[in-house]
């Protein structure tokens, strides 16, 4: 239920945004589903009237790609904490480590983000954070370290989409008797630590 809210003070509109988006996320989680995310919905649940929103956000797009915006830079803080392990193996280890926990943590907004394919700003923004963002920059760097330079990118992307698809299916299939965290990510480094024996040409 919406409380009413003290209108900011002056210079205090960044704050405002940051409600909103709170907001929305809070209706993401509180659902499951982005289909909760609307304009009214975001201002009666941050306490402010609905014109109040347009100074900030002039579409449910708009608030949509601040919310993945934040579900992104969320996720690259956790794998960051996990980039910073000296050694090759653990650092690659603690990475997927990582991002697997905030998948089960986080079912909703990891959905939200890995879920559908998107057009417009949405989808420029979450093209833009998986080919040039720091989450990515960093697992593929870690990735180089244990499977090599050559097949970096190859490895990069095939232990993400294993990753990805690990995380999905063991939240969709939850009956299904998957693996332990840990022996699934040990399993999937020693495959991408292996020598490729794809001849490249």
């Amino acid at each position: 239920m919406a409380t009413q809210r003290t209108p900011n003070r002056r210079g205090e509109g960044s704050k405002l945004r940051d409600d909103l988006i709170a907001a929305a996320t809070a209706l993401l989680e509180e659902a499951g589903s982005e289909d909760a995310i609307s304009l009214r919905g975001v201002a009666r649940r941050a306490g402010v009237t609905a014109p109040s929103i347009y100074a900030h956000f002039a579409s449910r797009e708009e608030i949509l790609v601040a919310v993945i915006a934040e579900v992104y830079e969320d996720m690259t803080a956790a794998m960051t904490a996990a980039y910073e392990e000296p050694d090759p193996h653990a650092r690659l280890r603690g990475l997927c480590c990582a991002y697997l926990d905030f998948a089960h943590a986080h079912p909703h907004r990891y959905r939200v983000v890995f879920g559908r394919s998107r057009t417009g700003e949405v989808g420029r923004l979450e093209l833009e954070e998986l080919t040039g963002g720091k989450a990515f920059a960093q697992f593929r760097a870690a990735v180089a370290e244990v499977a090599g330079p050559a097949d970096a990118n190859m490895a990069a992307i095939t232990l993400w989409v294993a990753l990805h698809g690990y995380a999905t299916l063991a939240a969709s299939v939850p009956a299904f008797p998957w693996p332990q965290r840990d022996a699934m990510v040990d399993w999937l480094i020693r495959t991408a630590s292996e020598p490729s024996s794809v001849e490249h040409r």
